[in-house]
């Protein structure tokens, strides 16, 4: 049976998850422009076999698959999703600010708040499915 991680894995993956989010986000430079090129062309690439994701598209779907793992690993730690979501939408409102203040080469949106809190609030939401269905799983069903 799977075993639940302890609390000092998920404490330790936190801060490891938590590094890889400054480091991507609050870096002062940007990703350099080949980074982008590359982008570009996965997308035109994407548009011409039928799916038509724009740049805006992905940036804001990579904004919430990186909060997820937030979600799951703070919902590890805190029992209550709407706490783990309000930590979710402090975490992002804090890199955003910073971005604005002390980042001139970053740009700062309200969007990603948003974005990043809903990557938050599928994390909790998944672990709690998860969670569910093992619980489900364990009682022995009646009738």
């Amino acid at each position: 049976m799977l075993q639940p991680p302890t609390r000092r894995r998920v404490v330790a993956a936190l801060v490891v998850y938590l590094a890889l989010v400054a480091r991507l986000t609050l870096w002062p430079a940007p990703a350099p422009s080949s980074t982008f090129d590359l982008v570009r062309s996965v997308l035109a690439w994407l548009s011409r076999t039928g799916i038509p994701l724009t740049y805006a598209g992905l940036e804001a779907g990579a904004n919430v698959v990186m909060f997820v793992p937030f979600g799951v690993l703070v919902g590890l730690l805190v029992r209550r999703w709407w706490l783990v979501v309000l930590l979710g939408f402090g975490l992002s409102a804090a890199i955003e600010l910073a971005q604005l203040f002390f980042l001139p080469t970053r740009v700062a949106t309200v969007q990603d708040v948003v974005v990043n809190t809903l990557g938050a609030a599928l994390g909790v939401l998944g672990l709690h499915l998860v969670r569910w269905r093992m619980a489900r799983r364990r009682v022995p069903s009646t009738g």
